[in-house]
């Protein structure tokens, strides 16, 4: 029993401090978070239980409300009113808000992180060099169904303050999400109506805390 406590604390200690590397450090990528801070407590990862992807996100939650919760909810707002704007100038593509500034997760260290789609794979390249937007292309892999991993290529670039990511899909995978890095489920995607709604109900909830 004793052996089962000790690893439960372990593992709390160990997601709070990979949740605290990812706020500090910018880091993104729960594999990495882990590693770095089973190697700041000296701990063998392959023979330990490590947290979960959703028990760090929680952390993260909890690090961003105690540490940054006079400065977060402003940028994530603004955030939000910059995927609008990008959403909008994408419309032809089917813009869908993904990752941490719909999950409200997002801080000065996050992109803005969109899902396009096209019929053919060039429509999207095409469309932002006419927009005389510079970028950047890199590799996205996500598992799609139950098994199966795909690559997709990911436009990187900077509009205003913020920096976007917007991950090309085809046409027809709008349908269904891939899975998300947290908790294995389809990843929940918000059309640009939906990120108005989430921007709508924050305002709310701010104003009925400030009675």
């Amino acid at each position: 029993m004793a052996s089962a406590r000790k690893q439960a604390a372990q593992r709390q200690h160990m997601a709070q401090l990979a949740a605290r590397l990812m706020a500090e450090q910018g880091i993104r990528d729960f594999r990495v978070a882990k590693q770095k801070a089973a190697q700041h407590l000296g701990i063998d990862v392959r023979n330990s239980v490590l947290p979960k992807n959703s028990e760090i996100e929680s952390a993260l939650a909890e690090h961003q409300r105690l540490f940054a919760g006079d400065q977060q909810p402003a940028q994530l707002r603004a955030m939000r009113e910059a995927a609008l704007q990008a959403m909008t100038l994408f419309a032809a593509f089917k813009p869908r808000l993904v990752g941490d500034v719909l999950s409200g997760l997002a801080d000065a260290n996050s992109d803005i992180q969109l899902h396009v789609f096209a019929e053919q794979s060039e429509a999207f390249d095409f469309f932002l060099q006419e927009q005389g937007i510079p970028y950047e292309i890199v590799e996205r892999r996500y598992r799609v169904g139950r098994d199966e991993h795909r690559f997709y290529p990911a436009f990187r670039f900077v509009a205003g303050d913020h920096g976007f990511e917007a991950t090309l899909f085809g046409a027809t995978e709008i349908r269904e999400a891939p899975r998300s890095l947290v908790d294995g489920r389809p990843m929940t995607r918000a059309t640009p109506a939906q990120v108005e709604r989430v921007i709508a109900d924050e305002d709310v909830r701010e104003r009925l805390a400030a009675l």
